[in-house]
């Protein structure tokens, strides 16, 4: 039986969110927690990669268990053990059942991310807000951002010598939003990212809102095909995914 997990993570303190041999990682740890639980093995199949500093109010993986489904507690009471188990950066909210053949990563139809912008030091935003200097040209940005809209190829917001087959994405919203004389988040909502790819918009749009490049220079970039063409990447705290939402066909509902 196949199941989606629901949950958050705090960034900060991991190596990135899957397992890798030279630091902590969530997946290492969601897994432990699994394996403590079970008293076996559970492999988790994340629906994305987020790297080391960013964080996720919601990410999905999916995992499976023997048929027939061999827990004596339900789903809620898994969760509440899995959340007693997990440090406080990492928060389960839902176990939901779904088909064999579910995909975490293929099937997600759209993933959002909010990048948080903060132009005041507050020791409480500095954990997910990334502190800039005021002055950004919001107006220019959000101008500079609709040529991020549609299907298109966004090999200059790479990484390099990724493994991927193509680099094609589909950008369904990216704008940036005022929230107050001090806070901003730039919002993206596309059909699949690429690796460091919020970043380096970011990072892009932000050379644009200080006046260093232009919404011109933003349609040559995209076209070059080239990470060098395009500005440097965001840090890394700024960026939280929020949002991944799946075809509801692939859900079961259980009594």
């Amino acid at each position: 039986m196949r199941y989606f997990i629901e949950f958050s993570y705090n960034g900060t303190d991991f190596h990135g969110s899957q397992t890798q041999p030279n630091g902590n990682t969530v997946q290492a740890e969601m897994e432990a927690a699994f394996a403590t639980i079970l008293r076996e093995p559970v492999d988790l199949t994340f629906a994305g990669r987020t790297d080391a500093g960013v964080h996720a109010e919601k990410m999905v993986a999916h995992f499976d268990l023997p048929t027939p489904y061999t827990l004596h507690f339900t789903p809620q009471t898994f969760v509440h053990r899995l959340n007693n188990l997990l440090p406080p950066s990492i928060a389960v909210r839902a176990i939901r059942r779904v088909t064999d053949e579910a995909h975490a990563r293929f099937d997600a139809m759209s993933r959002t991310y909010y990048y948080r912008i903060t132009t005041r030091k507050d020791p409480f935003l500095y954990i997910n807000h990334t502190r800039v200097a005021p002055g950004l040209d919001f107006e220019a940005m959000n101008s500079a951002a609709q040529l991020l809209l549609g299907r298109q190829d966004f090999a200059s917001f790479s990484r390099a010598h990724t493994d991927v087959k193509t680099t094609i994405c589909d950008i369904k919203e990216a704008r940036w939003v005022k929230e107050n004389e001090t806070e901003a988040y730039f919002v993206i909502t596309a059909d699949r990212f690429l690796r460091n790819m919020v970043r380096a918009v970011v990072g892009t749009l932000f050379d644009i809102g200080r006046g260093k490049t232009t919404e011109a220079h933003l349609a040559d970039i995209l076209a070059a095909h080239d990470r060098c063409k395009a500005g440097h990447s965001a840090p890394a705290e700024g960026l939280s995914l929020v949002e991944i939402i799946y075809p509801k066909n692939l859900y079961i509902c259980e009594n």
